[in-house]
């Protein structure tokens, strides 16, 4: 380990000094030492490293020592086994994000790759062209281009899947700009493509605008994790962003792909909350409710209902009451006797038409709701009425929405902090 440790560069910067130290294990290994012994020099003398680390290692193997880039890719896998334990150890992390599968975590993922081939392959290429426009260097260029052209998938993601939230959020402007600069990128590779298929002699026009794609791409790059990704997390619910993840695979990924599935740490379900198969709707025989947003015990839902700031009845599509909240100061007054009875006998001869009416009307998708608001007293009274409906546009009944509204239609100015 002395030979790596260099106790006369103690005021070298810490990263110029692991750069150099991991500069000369690949060498190393370039030289034909084992991975089991350069692994373990490097576990010893370096520890955790970073992908930007290893990238920017591999960079300056190519411009300052020399190393063909080709010799560069070959190494890449056994970089990769030497490198796999500390960078898995980095991305054992806390935060979402930075977990393999998150689509941020994958969005920079693919960024390590897309620089890796732009500013390995491609400006390595491009500095060869600009000596000697040979077939062969041309063929390289190409075939670098065609790799390139991989990022479409890692722009359509952030442009079909991230953009419609951020919109959803009011943010309009960035990503309207940022999808303009992607499909401007899109061009100049293809146009790059087709000047290089048909090369004239011309070598400038062809250096000028490789040189231009390395630009912007790197810069899109920076502007997405120093601007865009930022703002995302910032916006975005997890839910929303474990949606992003799943409807990634319809439109794939660039030039790599996450390890796996992301899945957030969430609490785990209570005991007996399984609903066994065949055995209710979402029910469990423990007495857990199992809705397509949620879990909740039964005490939990009437508990939940019963402290609701309103007071709710249900009548099914018989207009058969069959449900209601029992509050700490129900505005009317409800009886259980009222359960199981249609509510044309809940309600007294001279108002029935009304309900009648109402009903009618909610079951023939005349409506969808209706409203009323009385004084009773010192409250006022707001009372709504909602056609309840499935996914398919069935009327399952009808619910009762009955609030004294008097203290909100009371409050002035705002209210900005927690009241003592």
């Amino acid at each position: 380990m002395s030979e790596l440790i260099n106790n006369r560069e103690v005021d070298i910067p810490e990263q110029t000094r692991r750069q150099a130290m991991l500069r000369e294990i690949i060498k190393e290994l370039h030289a034909g030492k084992s991975v089991e012994e350069v692994k373990a020099r490097f576990e010893e003398a370096v520890g955790d490293v970073t992908v930007e680390e290893i990238s920017a290692m591999e960079h300056s193997l190519m411009t300052e020592e020399g190393i063909p880039v080709e010799e560069v890719q070959r190494l890449c896998s056994v970089h990769t086994a030497i490198f796999k334990g500390s960078i898995e150890q980095i991305h054992r992390s806390s935060k979402p994000e930075e977990q393999p599968g998150h689509p941020v975590h994958t969005f920079k993922l693919e960024n390590r790759e897309i620089e890796r081939l732009v500013n390995f392959r491609l400006e390595l290429h491009a500095d060869k062209f600009k000596k000697n426009a040979s077939d062969e260097i041309i063929f390289k260029l190409l075939e670098d281009l065609s790799l390139l052209l991989d990022l479409d998938k890692h722009y359509s993601r952030k442009e079909n899947l991230l953009f419609p939230y951020l919109e959803k959020y009011g943010i309009y402007g960035p990503t309207k700009v940022m999808w303009g600069v992607d499909d401007g990128i899109r061009n100049m590779i293809k146009e790059a493509k087709k000047a290089l298929s048909a090369y004239n002699g011309d070598s400038g026009q062809i250096i000028a605008a490789l040189e231009e794609i390395i630009k912007e791409v790197n810069e899109m790059i920076f502007k997405e994790e120093n601007i865009l990704l930022p703002m995302a997390l910032d916006k975005l619910t997890e839910d929303e962003w474990v949606k992003i993840a799943r409807e990634s695979d319809e439109i794939g990924f660039c030039l790599t792909a996450p390890e796996r599935e992301w899945i957030p740490e969430r609490a785990a379900e209570p005991e007996g909350a399984d609903v066994p198969a065949g055995e209710g709707e979402g029910l469990s025989p423990q007495g857990f409710i199992r809705f397509e947003t949620g879990l909740l015990s039964l005490h939990q839902l009437e508990t939940l209902m019963n402290h609701l700031p309103v007071d709710l009845t249900f009548i099914d599509e018989n207009d058969v009451v069959r449900y209601f909240s029992h509050g700490k100061e129900r505005i009317f007054a409800r009886t259980k006797a009222v359960i199981g009875r249609t509510v044309q006998n809940c309600h007294p001869p001279q108002s029935v038409h009304v309900v009648e009416k109402l009903l009618a009307d909610f079951k023939a998708g005349v409506k969808d709701a209706e409203d009323f608001w009385i004084n009773i007293k010192d409250k006022f009274i707001y009372i709504r009425y909602f056609a309840v409906r499935d996914a398919d546009g069935r009327y399952m009944g009808t619910l009762e929405f009955t609030q004294n509204i008097a203290p909100i239609r009371a409050l002035e100015g705002q209210k900005r902090i927690l009241s003592e």
